[in-house]
């Protein structure tokens, strides 16, 4: 059996991958006086009269919410809500097996943006942080805006995650050629939700983060070419990418595009670019090809055309850029600071933190492997200790 029978067969076997379990055992009145009622009154009245007490005496301070409309998952597309479980559920496996945290599938059957935004600030009493995860663009940016005020961190991690790990890439890859971040020309491929956060991270200039170096040549191409300013189909989102990108106005393809290009991130389809395409961009690229299952290029044929270093999104090749190596550790990090919001200095910490998880660079481990324990809690304690930073600043 291949893959998908396997896991065909073991989903149907265990009917989910997750199960709620009590952490203290019910064996007699006792134990039920002190669980419910009338013990359980004390706690509650604590919690109404300090409600910080909540993280003190309940679940919510080791645990996430993954909240979903199903209406981007994976390479799937809009599956709805019930297709969408599997995926959360291992989500959840992921809180679990590198944070600790808690991790629970909120799948909801509304695509409706105001009524999403309003499931999740009626929903948040019981959970540490939200995690938002496969929903469309360009709705998840104006969703996660603007519940970044119900007082924990929500997070939506088709943008950031992957922009986090990028970013890493960047960092080491210019550690091992010696290249610094703002003389790089860098192309991104693919202006969805990752794409679009990309090209914040390693292009847009954040005041709360005072050494953040930026690409200062940068070009993101969609499905129809380059972004510039004369195209006149551009929602509000993409003509935000011109104030930090394509300061030259260049129109054309994607193979204009990596013309004489250090970096390549491609989020967007497989087989788009061959060998003979690399050798028309700078020396010794960094090729980051990440559409899933199947790479913009696999990287044989990239390194064929004279790439430094290829990463993909796959396990079966090294360099593999996985949101895990940033999730667990944020959410972990930001719950145990109690902040209430996760900063772009706070993502930048964690990008910093996953760079510097590797101590012997070389073309093929340029980040680190997903099933480095080691990695989530250093981006926990950098995301930790950059918020408390900030709250002494104050």
């Amino acid at each position: 059996m291949n893959v998908f029978d396997r896991a065909i067969a073991l989903h149907e076997e265990l009917k989910g991958k997750l199960r709620v379990e009590n952490k203290i055992d019910i064996q007699s009145a006792e134990d039920l006086s002190l669980a419910y009622s009338p013990g359980v009154a004390a706690p509650c009245i604590k919690i109404f009269e300090n409600p910080e007490k909540v993280y003190d005496y309940t679940i919510k301070g080791n645990t996430v919410a993954i909240v979903s409309d199903g209406s981007a998952v994976l390479g799937l597309g809009n599956i709805g809500a019930s297709a969408s479980i599997p995926v959360m559920e291992g989500k959840a496996m992921l809180f679990k097996r590198f944070a600790g945290l808690n991790g629970f599938p909120i799948c909801l059957n509304t695509q409706n943006s105001e009524e999403i935004i309003s499931i999740v600030k009626n929903i948040a009493p019981v959970f540490g942080g939200i995690n938002l995860e496969d929903i469309s663009s360009p709705r998840c940016f104006e969703i996660e805006e603007r519940l970044q005020d119900i007082g924990i961190p929500v997070f939506h991690d088709d943008q950031h995650g992957t922009a986090i790990v990028v970013l890493a890439a960047i960092m080491n890859f210019c550690r091992l050629t010696g290249r610094r971040m703002e003389d790089l020309r860098v192309v991104v491929n693919g202006a969805g939700a990752a794409g679009i956060a990309i090209s914040k991270y390693i292009g847009k200039k954040d005041l709360e983060t005072p050494n953040q170096q930026i690409v200062k040549d940068m070009i993101v191409c969609d499905s129809v070419g380059i972004i510039n300013k004369s195209r006149e189909d551009l929602n509000a989102v993409k003509k935000d990418l011109l104030n930090y990108t394509n300061h030259e106005n260049f129109s054309g393809n994607i193979f204009d595009a990596i013309r004489n290009a250090d970096v390549f991130i491609g989020v967007s389809k497989e087989d788009l670019l061959h060998k003979e395409d690399i050798r028309t961009m700078a020396k010794d690229p960094l090729i980051l090809a990440l559409a899933n299952p199947v790479p913009e290029i696999l990287p044989e044929e990239a390194y064929q055309g004279g790439a430094l270093v290829v990463g993909t999104g796959r396990s079966d090749f090294p360099n593999q850029v996985n949101n895990v190596l940033a999730f667990p550790g944020i959410f972990l990090g930001a719950i145990r600071a109690r902040a209430p919001r996760i900063t772009l200095a706070m993502k930048f910490a964690a990008a910093e933190a996953i760079a510097n998880g590797i101590k012997d660079l070389s073309r093929d481990k340029i980040i680190p492997p997903v099933m480095d324990e080691s990695i989530a809690p250093q981006v926990a304690e950098a995301v930790y200790n950059i918020h408390m930073k900030s709250l002494q600043l104050q």
